[in-house]
């Protein structure tokens, strides 16, 4: 050939240097030739500038040519992908990330599995992740085993003696402990804080009145006061992933269930968390409610006010945006929304510039 002279080699063969299942030995330099570098190792491509055609190229030549090339090509871009994540790893080396995981995502075990490798690579490279966890779908299904009909007050469940024996069991050791063996099993370390290990979680009942000011009886349901952020952090310094599941105990003892989403909350501030990430089923704020494309990455505290009073935002995101403010109110820094059922969508918010989500942050 006038320009390259390809042979095709086996993996390991020492006669000759192998890129891939090709080697690419340069033999003459034209207009239509490739930068190449010889090193001790083999070749080393420089970059790709290939023309139409090439006299002395023939179709089988030219076809293995350009597979290599977009082999290198992913492989470049994946270099790039790891050099962007640097800079994020830097910041955020030692911090502490606290994590809402619930809702769909936890009723899909592949979405699952992806997030919680997410959650290894996470404190793998130094950024303590502290996950607090729901369990809606397996609780109301093991009520409908035992005949007990789900009944919400306010958006809160009611939690009578039964509910909250099933609440237990479900949510504070099942689901708690299911979590943490599979982050064991995807290769990081955890531990799961329940009644039957350690409670981290501490709180009172609620207590909310109705539209005449009557109060209203929501069994036992409690809010997180008081959080033992000091075996939380020796996990986090250890490597240790903390499993939280949404209960607190109050002074004399008793369980409360707790809406995971206030947990949450809590948590981070009480360990003054650089980021609170809440898992949703959209992929985070938008200024038009059915339009994907319309995704706003980034809002302060005042443009989250003022799309909250503008009507931009949807009904029933002004909750969960409201929730982040106070978070963020309460000394977090960031506050990210993400749909939990895109695939590394955690790496993706936390470790890209761009993110694939909404992070709302003081400013």
């Amino acid at each position: 050939m006038d320009c390259l002279e390809q042979a095709e080699v086996r993996h390991g063969d020492p006669r000759r240097p192998s890129f891939g299942t090709m080697a690419t030995k340069p033999v003459s330099r034209c207009s239509c030739s490739v930068a190449v570098d010889t090193c001790p190792g083999g070749p080393k491509m420089r970059g790709f500038l290939l023309p139409r055609r090439c006299p002395g190229d023939s179709p089988r030549v030219r076809q293995v040519f350009f597979r290599e090339v977009r082999i290198v090509q992913d492989a470049i871009e994946k270099a790039d992908v790891l050099i962007e994540a640097l800079h994020w790893i830097r910041e955020f080396r030692d911090k502490i990330t606290v994590i809402k995981l619930g809702g769909s995502v936890m009723e899909n075990p592949a979405a699952l599995d992806h997030l919680l490798l997410d959650v290894v690579f996470m404190e793998t490279v130094g950024l303590h992740t502290v996950l607090v966890h729901g369990g809606g779908a397996a609780i109301s299904r093991a009520m409908t085993e035992a005949g007990l009909e789900p009944r919400f007050v306010q958006g809160r469940r009611y939690t009578d003696a039964a509910t909250l024996e099933i609440v237990d069991r479900i949510l504070g050791h099942e689901v708690n402990k299911h979590l943490a063996s599979r982050i064991e099993r995807l290769g990081g370390s955890a531990k799961p804080l329940n009644f039957g290990t350690t409670n981290v979680l501490y709180g009172n009942r609620i207590e909310l009145s109705d539209d005449a000011g009557r109060p209203v009886d929501l069994g036992y349901v409690g809010e997180v006061t008081c959080v033992d952020t000091q075996t939380i952090c020796a996990l986090c310094t250890q490597n240790v992933v903390p499993v939280i599941p949404s209960l607190c105990q109050d002074e004399g003892g008793q369980k409360l269930n707790v809406n995971a989403d206030t947990a949450a909350m809590t948590v981070a501030q009480k360990l003054g968390a650089e980021k609170l990430v809440f898992l949703s089923d959209v992929n985070g704020v938008r200024r038009r409610r059915d339009d994907p494309e319309s995704l706003l990455h980034t809002l302060n505290v005042e443009q989250a006010q003022e799309l909250i009073r503008s009507g931009a935002i949807d009904a029933g995101m002004i909750p969960k945006v409201q929730a982040c403010l106070e978070t963020i109110a309460g000394g977090v820094r960031k506050v990210h929304i993400i749909d939990g059922r895109l695939r590394h969508s955690l790496l993706l918010e936390v470790y890209t510039s761009k993110g694939v989500g909404t992070e709302i942050a003081r400013m």
